[in-house]
C-alpha cells in the first residue's frame, strides 16, 4: 500500500497556510457581504444628511442633547472655508475622508483646516454640542443634563482637540450633521468601511419653505451658494433659484439611489425623514429615529422635545441660525403667507421632480397658496429596502 509521509515542518507550513487563507477569505467576506455587521468596537456612527435651512440644526439638537451621543455640527464647514475658491464637487472626497477620521474620534485630520494654536472654540458651532460642554471636555454640564450653548461658549472654550478626542471616545454614538454631501455614492466607502457602523438619516423639507428660510439668511449663505454653483457668475435675482435647483436635484438623486437602485450594503443603513412629518408628530418621528440608530428615549428628552416644538416663537431674521422654542407646525406653513406666489411658482418649477418624489403638492394660484386648510403634504409609503441580487448570487431558500 502506498503511504504519504509528511514531515513536521511541512505540516506546520500547511497549517499556517490554511490559517492565512481563512483570514484572507474572512476579510473578503466582510467587505462583500451586506449581511455581516461591521466590527466597529460597539460604536454607532450616524450622519444627519440634509441641506441648508431644512431643519437640520433642530434635528442635530435632538441627537446632541441625548446623553449617549457625541455630536458635531457640519465639520465640512472647515474644509469649505479654507478652500472657498473651490467647488462642492472638487471637495467632496476631502470631506468624506475627514468624516471617516472624525467618526473614529481622530481630529488630527481637521488640523490643516484650523488656525494655528487652535482650541475647541475654533470648531464650527462647537457650543451646540452638549458633549463638548460636559465632562470630560468641560465640567460645566453634567452628562445627564441639557446644555446651554451661551453658557458653554463662555465657560468651555479653552480646551484643545485632544480633549475633544478624549470626550468622543467615551460615547456609544458619534453623530455628525452635514449639509455638504450631494449624493450617496460619495459615502459608499464609509458604508463599506469595516471600522464604521454608519447609519444615514436623510432630512428633506418642502423647497418653498427652504426658499423662504434661505432668503432670511442670504448673507450667511453666500460662500456656500457660490461653491454649490461651481463659482459661476449669475445675476443676483437668479442665485437662490439656481441653488434651489441644485439642492432639489441632489435630494432627487439620493432618493432614487436609495429607493430604486440601492446597493446591498445600504440595507438597514438609510432612513428618510420629512421635516413636516417631524413638525406635526415630533415625538413619534424622533422616537423612530432613535430606534433606527439604537438609542433609547426618556421622559426628560420627550419633555424637552415637546417644549421646543410647541413654543410661541415664530422666528425672525435674527433667529435664522438659532434653535429657539417655536410652534413647529406653524413654522412649516409660514412660507404660504410670506412668499409671493411668483416666487412660489418659480421654485416649484425648478424643484418639480423632487417635490413629486418627496410628496409635496404644488399650488397653482395665490388662492390655493393661502388656503391653509388645503393639505399640501402627501402621505409616503414607508421605506422598503429592495434590491436585485447579482446574477452570481444564489437565491435564498428562506
Amino acid at each position: 500500500m502506498f503511504r504519504c509521509r509528511v514531515n513536521l515542518s511541512t505540516m506546520i507550513f500547511l497549517v499556517i497556510l490554511q490559517g492565512a487563507a481563512v483570514v484572507l477569505f474572512y476579510g473578503w467576506y466582510i467587505q462583500l457581504s451586506p449581511c455581516v455587521p461591521a466590527p466597529s468596537n460597539g460604536k454607532v456612527h450616524v450622519l444627519l444628511l440634509s441641506s441648508w435651512r431644512s431643519g437640520s440644526s433642530f434635528m442635530g439638537q435632538v441627537f446632541s442633547q441625548h446623553p449617549s451621543v457625541f455630536y458635531l455640527m457640519e465639520p465640512a464647514w472647515h474644509v469649505w472655508s479654507k478652500l472657498q475658491k473651490s467647488t462642492a464637487r472638487v471637495l467632496r472626497m476631502a470631506v468624506r475622508d475627514l468624516f471617516r477620521n472624525i467618526f473614529q474620534c481622530d481630529f488630527s485630520a481637521l488640523e490643516p483646516y484650523m488656525p494655528d494654536n487652535h482650541k475647541v472654540s475654533d470648531l464650527f458651532m462647537w457650543s451646540q454640542s452638549r458633549a463638548l460642554c460636559s465632562p470630560p471636555a468641560c465640567p460645566l454640564t453634567p452628562r445627564g443634563q441639557f446644555s446651554n450653548s451661551s453658557q458653554c461658549a463662555i465657560s468651555c472654550d479653552t480646551g484643545g482637540l485632544k480633549e475633544v478626542e478624549e470626550a468622543c471616545g467615551t460615547y456609544s454614538h458619534v453623530v455628525l450633521k452635514e449639509v455638504r454631501f450631494f449624493d450617496l455614492e460619495s459615502l459608499y466607502p464609509l458604508l463599506q468601511d469595516p471600522s464604521l457602523d454608519l447609519r444615514i438619516i436623510h432630512l428633506v423639507r418642502d423647497p418653498r419653505a427652504v426658499l423662504k428660510s434661505r432668503e432670511e439668511a442670504a448673507k450667511g449663505l453666500m460662500m456656500d451658494s457660490a461653491m454649490v454653483l461651481d463659482q459661476r457668475f449669475l445675476p443676483v435675482e437668479d442665485v437662490q433659484y439656481q441653488v434651489m435647483q441644485e439642492l432639489c436635484q441632489s435630494h432627487e438623486r439620493i432618493h432614487k439611489r436609495a429607493f430604486q437602485t440601492p446597493p446591498p450594503f445600504l440595507k438597514g443603513r438609510y432612513k428618510r425623514v420629512r421635516y413636516e412629518d417631524m413638525a406635526l408628530n415630533p415625538l413619534e418621528e424622533i422616537t423612530a429615529m432613535y430606534d433606527f440608530v439604537g438609542l433609547e428615549s426618556n421622559s426628560q428628552l420627550e419633555e424637552w422635545i415637546y417644549r421646543v416644538t410647541h413654543g410661541k416663537g415664530k422666528g425672525t431674521r435674527k433667529d435664522a441660525f438659532k434653535i429657539i422654542s417655536r410652534n413647529a407646525a406653524d413654522v412649516a406653513q409660514a412660507w404660504r403667507t410670506i412668499l409671493s406666489h411668483n416666487k412660489v411658482a418659480r421654485v416649484q418649477s425648478v424643484c418639480k421632480g423632487a417635490m413629486s418624489l418627496l410628496g409635496y403638492r404644488t399650488v397653482n394660484s395665490e388662492k390655493e397658496q393661502l388656503r391653509l386648510d388645503l393639505d399640501l403634504l402627501m402621505p409616503l409609503e414607508p421605506y422598503q429596502f429592495s434590491w436585485l441580487p447579482d446574477k452570481t448570487e444564489r437565491p435564498s431558500n428562506g
